[in-house]
């Protein structure tokens, strides 16, 4: 699929040579969808030979090479599909995010975005030249209308949103119309008739667009963009690595000294804004600071400056000088967190042997109104005491567990009722018993209870805990009992950072 080629071409072509000719290399592999000059997305297939048109040898070279290539891209992408997740594959429908209706990774659609992305990005290179250039002082009447302009939106902020509306007007609108009304060439007319520039008439030129069309494939522009994108890449790395290298080791409390003194003197700033910040001229502030920093680009003041930085003092200097004062000013409690920590030994009534089983340490009482009785799970927990381990990240800090002899006390913070409580002795807290568990059969709750089953109507109601002796053994029991232990634990303390 050869083209004509005119001189435009060969400069093209020259350009390119040219651009993969200099010191910095850049090996770029375009695929054979890549190379075509179009909007849509590629077709790999050729339409089959006729009789008419025998395919020649190029042709079906390139007829090979293209099923190759998709082939190559049919197996990437269902290697991939099968390495990377698919968003919100795992959600359900009512918590998916918005993209996870967007197509997936696919490196045909990547190709084709990238060439869309590289034609069309060059108005960003552009405007971002064009800004360096009008801040370098190259054209001096130029920076300094810039400064006239931003002087009176500093001392006058009601005419900042003007500026957008201005810049329109006089940069896209105005040039559009003078492109289709053009003025007169000069010396076509007298004198007399040459005054100015008349806007009246029917256009005389086609309209000019306002934005450049995107660059085509290949072409001078095209690999100009590149280029400006991968120097734009480059300097956002250095920039984001230089920033967390500043910002990191200030603000992650890996000093917590430093990180200390930061955090106290950001609050400080905090509370005097609030308090002090419409009493600070931001105009005069804004003002200033502008200028300098305009008036910093010009050559022979930026020269100065780069002197005056080589000498100053360098940061690391800087920052042993803030570590000093941090650490004379600043004193950090080193001692770790202590708490206390809980386990409930739990002990079941053996009706046959007339005897307490121990059966587990549990983290949670398992009272009668506890979640997992109602649901009638078994408690959960160890055998024995020395398989009990501290919560994640703390460690115990005495060697033995102490038995909690307030009993009472912990009942009342749980709010736990139909238990018996032992204020002296082991400090076992009882189930209460409740003589529907002893009926066997079939129960019926909402009947009342038989002849067999009723108490002696002068026999006394039983005492609840709160009434009866404490080690009162007539009473009889219900299936469980069980008692606290308490044991301290201190907080982990973490290696200390070798990180500056």
């Amino acid at each position: 699929m050869s083209q004509p080629c005119d001189e435009d071409d060969d400069d093209d072509h020259d350009e390119r040579l040219d651009l993969f000719s200099t010191d910095n290399t850049t090996t770029l592999i375009f695929g054979p969808d890549l190379i075509m000059d179009r909007e849509e997305p590629p077709v790999v297939a050729d339409p089959p030979p006729t009789e008419s048109s025998p395919p020649s040898g190029l042709r079906s070279g390139l007829a090979a090479i293209r099923e190759r290539a998709g082939i190559q891209d049919r197996l990437v992408e269902k290697l991939l599909q099968q390495v990377i997740p698919v968003d919100g594959s795992e959600m359900p429908e009512a918590k998916a995010s918005p993209h996870a209706q967007r197509p997936g990774f696919n490196i045909t659609t990547m190709s084709y975005n990238f060439r869309l992305f590289n034609a069309r990005i060059g108005v960003v290179f552009r405007f971002q030249a064009k800004a360096e250039r009008l801040l370098s002082w190259r054209r001096p009447t130029h920076t300094m209308s810039l400064l006239a302009v931003y002087s009176f939106v500093c001392l006058d902020p009601h005419l900042l949103p003007v500026l957008p509306l201005v810049v329109l007007l006089l940069g896209v609108l105005v040039p559009a119309f003078v492109a289709r009304h053009p003025a007169p060439p000069q010396g076509t007319l007298s004198s007399e008739q040459g005054v100015g520039y008349s806007p009246r008439g029917p256009p005389l030129a086609p309209p000019t667009p306002t934005v450049r069309p995107p660059a085509k494939d290949l072409s001078r522009d095209f690999f100009r963009n590149m280029r400006d994108l991968q120097n734009s890449m480059a300097d956002f790395s250095h920039a984001h690595d230089h920033i967390v290298k500043l910002v990191v080791p200030v603000t992650d409390f890996s000093n917590e000294a430093l990180s200390s003194t930061v955090f106290l003197i950001l609050v400080a700033a905090a509370l005097v804004m609030a308090l002090a910040a419409h009493v600070i001229p931001w105009r005069l502030i804004f003002f200033v600071g502008g200028w300098a920093i305009v008036l910093s680009q010009h050559p022979r003041l930026k020269q100065l400056l780069l002197q005056h930085h080589h000498q100053a003092v360098p940061q690391e200097d800087a920052r042993s000088l803030l570590d000093r004062l941090t650490a004379s000013d600043v004193i950090l409690d080193s001692a770790p967190e202590t708490r206390e920590a809980e386990i409930f030994e739990l002990q079941r009534a053996d009706p046959d042997a007339d005897a307490w089983e121990p059966w587990l340490f549990s983290p949670e009482p398992y009272d009668p109104l506890s979640p997992s009785r109602i649901a009638g799970r078994r408690p959960r927990g160890s055998r024995f005491f020395e398989d009990v381990l501290p919560p994640p990240g703390w460690h115990w800090s005495e060697k033995k567990w102490a038995l909690d002899l307030w009993s009472r006390e912990w009942v009342e913070d749980r709010i736990i009722t139909g238990v018996e409580v032992e204020t002296e002795g082991e400090r076992w807290v009882y189930d209460m018993f409740d003589d529907r568990q002893a009926r066997t059969g079939v129960v019926d709750y909402s009947q009342p209870p038989t002849a067999a089953s009723k108490k002696p109507a002068d026999a006394s109601a039983q005492p609840s805990w709160e009434e009866g002796d404490d080690g009162d053994g007539g009473s009889r029991r219900g299936e469980w009992r069980r008692r606290r232990w308490v044991r301290l634990v201190k907080r982990r303390a973490a290696a200390p950072s070798t990180s500056s």
